[in-house]
């Protein structure tokens, strides 16, 4: 897996964390970057994090199910795609509560979960240093998620949608890729 497909997952996964902290930056009256900054690191941590403890626990099944991985990660990477296309269809409130940092670490294990199922198929699909592609990970969520306080503060809700749309189309389509590549439909 290359870089540009490693960014691509790793857009893909921040745009939940995006939405949130679009949310998080609706609730502040003026722009607060230390909020920001501590918001994004919270979500940086949790979806750098999760990918790791997947590729680990992916890594112990790594040999017994190499003849269908590139099945694995199209279903996974399809149903977190597809979660998060049917979540940016929800119409929910906004929840302005501060962000202290029992509700950050809470929406940092919620946002991140996918990312957990996407660490099991780096297990078979990324070969190279590990550390490199979830510390990419990290680093597109947080910048991101200040981008998402920032855009929110500016803004409104009306990218929070948008966001978790185009985060679970990227998924599919990173899925559907790597299913196509290893029936050797078409060689990208």
């Amino acid at each position: 897996m290359g870089l540009a497909e490693l960014f691509i997952i790793a857009v893909g996964l921040s745009m939940d964390a995006f939405a949130v902290a679009i949310c998080k930056g609706l609730c502040m009256k003026k722009m607060e970057w230390k909020k920001a900054i501590i918001i994004g690191a919270y979500f940086g941590v949790f979806q750098a994090g999760m990918p790791l403890i997947g590729y680990l626990l992916g890594t112990q099944f790594q040999d017994k199910i190499t003849s269908i991985d590139h099945w694995i990660a199209f279903l996974l990477l399809s149903f977190i795609g597809a979660n998060m296309i049917r979540e940016s269809r929800d119409k929910e409130e906004i929840s302005c509560e501060t962000p202290d940092s029992k509700n950050l670490l809470l929406l940092a294990i919620a946002t991140s979960i996918d990312a957990l199922a996407v660490g099991v198929t780096f297990a078979f699909f990324v070969k190279e240093n590990i550390t490199y592609a979830v510390s990419l990970i990290g680093i597109v969520t947080f910048l991101l998620s200040v981008l998402g306080v920032k855009i929110g503060n500016v803004f409104g809700s009306k990218y929070k949608s948008k966001a978790e749309f185009a985060g679970g189309f990227i998924l599919i389509c990173m899925g559907l890729k790597i299913l196509i590549e290893h029936l050797n439909i078409i060689n990208f």
